[in-house]
Order: C-alpha cells, then structure tokens, then sequence
C-alpha cells in the first residue's frame, strides 16, 4: 500500500471497500494494523481508510513536539490529499481525541462521527497512568512498555485465551517500535489534550461506545462526553476493555454500523 505526502513528512495508509469514505483512526499506537478484526465488517459497506499516524508504523517517525492538533493536521492533509472533502470517522482512544479536534475546528469535514474508548482531559488518574507508561518506556525500554501495555488494553480474560498470539504480536511491534523519545512525546501529546470547552458546539452526529471495564480510559469520560456533546449516543459495552473492537467484536460491531447507517 501507498504512503503519502503531508509536507513534512509521509503517511502510511491503506483503502479496503467501496462506498462512503470511513477513517478508522488509530490510538495511540498509531497503526492501521489495529483495525485489522474490523476491516471486513466495516469494508463490506464503506471505504475504509486507515493509516499510520506520524511517529508510527511505516509512517515518518518525525522527532518533534507532537500534539493531537497535529495529529489532526496530518488526517486533513490525508484527505485532502485522497481528494475526501466529508467522510464518517470512527477514532479510538487517542483517535478520539483527534475527532473531538476535528469536530471543533472543521466540522464541515465530518459526516459522522463515533468516539471509541476516549477521554475529555486528563485527570489525577490519566496522568498517573501515563507518567507510569512514560516512565516503563525511558527508564525500562520498549519491549517492557510493550509488555506493560497489553495489561493496561486487553481484559485478564482475553489475555488468557490468547497467550501465544500475544506474544507473537508484542514481538513484532517491539521489533518496528519508534523511537522512545517520539513514543514519550506522543504521551504528552495526550496527556496535554483538552477540548473539553469545545464540546457544547460539537454538532456532528456523535456516538460515544466504552466498553464499562476500560482501564485506560475508564467510561465516566465517555458518560461525560455524551452529557457535553449535543445530540450524543452512548453506548457502555458490558465488558471489552480498551480495545473492546478486538475483544469484543460481536458487541462492539452492530450498534457502530446501525448509528453510521443512520447517518
């Protein structure tokens, strides 16, 4: 698959399926790997575009002070460079954050948009959480902040069941893992995010989805995003933590694409 340019720098990204244009934004990790359970589902009725964030994958890694506004630059330049103008977004965690920007600042680009296991601002807890992350990565190393990682996104249940898969995995991403000093600045990237005043003006078609045993982004933050953005769906998933869209497929699937549906 293709990369593209955005100026400064080069985007990794992948298109599957025909029909209306779907960005599956990434988390913090920032890889189009990540929707790889959902791509049939989502692929089946949309064109789904996923990409590497700046920083990961085969995505530039810039060394630079990276925030969610520039992470949000980089998805308009990639669809002004695809020749999108509207498209449904559906952004997990960090992905979130970058549709809550977008949303603020052109929502005329936005058909829809679905905020998946994201948070408004950091609080006592975030920060706690992430000064840790950051701490595993510069002072242990990635392959430690690789293994910490898994028990902070996946349920105790699933990682389980699992076992052998995730070791395969937390091999290969410590085998392309970035540079310590991006990863640690994309952390304060979302440590610093806030647009929480922004909220109240939101008019896109919103869905909120948490899964109720998130860790990471626990689901008061969802329940506070339905409450401040006008209009907002809340769905809480039973179970599924963080990455309730791998866990939890069969739950998570059919309310995202009923509420893209009526959008």
């Amino acid at each position: 698959m293709p990369k593209i340019s955005v100026g400064d720098a080069e985007l990794y990204y992948e298109t599957h399926g025909e029909g209306e244009p779907l960005f599956l934004v990434s988390g913090l990790g920032g890889t189009a790997a990540y929707w790889k359970p959902n791509l049939p589902a989502f692929a089946a009725k949309y064109r789904v575009i996923v990409h590497d964030h700046r920083g990961a994958g085969q995505s530039s890694h810039s060394k630079m002070r990276y925030s969610v506004d520039q992470m949000t630059d980089d998805l308009v330049r990639l669809m002004d460079s695809l020749k999108i103008e509207r498209a449904h977004l559906l952004g997990h965690s960090t992905g979130g954050a970058i549709g809550q920007t977008l949303a603020a600042r052109a929502p005329q680009r936005i058909r829809s948009m679905v905020l998946f296991s994201t948070w408004t601002k950091a609080d006592t807890y975030f920060k706690r959480l992430f000064e840790l992350r950051r701490a595993v990565l510069t002072e242990i190393g990635p392959e430690q902040y690789t293994r910490a990682g898994t028990l902070f996104l996946y349920p105790d249940w699933w990682i389980n069941a699992n076992e052998n898969m995730i070791r395969e995995r937390e091999a290969l991403t410590v085998k392309a893992f970035p540079p310590p000093e991006v990863v640690a600045s994309r952390i304060d990237a979302i440590v610093a995010f806030d647009r929480t005043t922004d909220l109240v003006r939101i008019k896109v078609p919103t869905l909120v989805i948490c899964a109720k045993d998130d860790v990471i982004t626990p689901a008061y933050f969802s329940e506070e995003l339905a409450r401040k953005i006008p209009g907002a769906q809340l769905v809480l998933l039973p179970k599924g933590g963080h990455c309730a869209n791998e866990t939890v497929t069969d739950l998570f699937t059919p309310p995202v694409l009923d509420f893209l549906r009526r959008h």
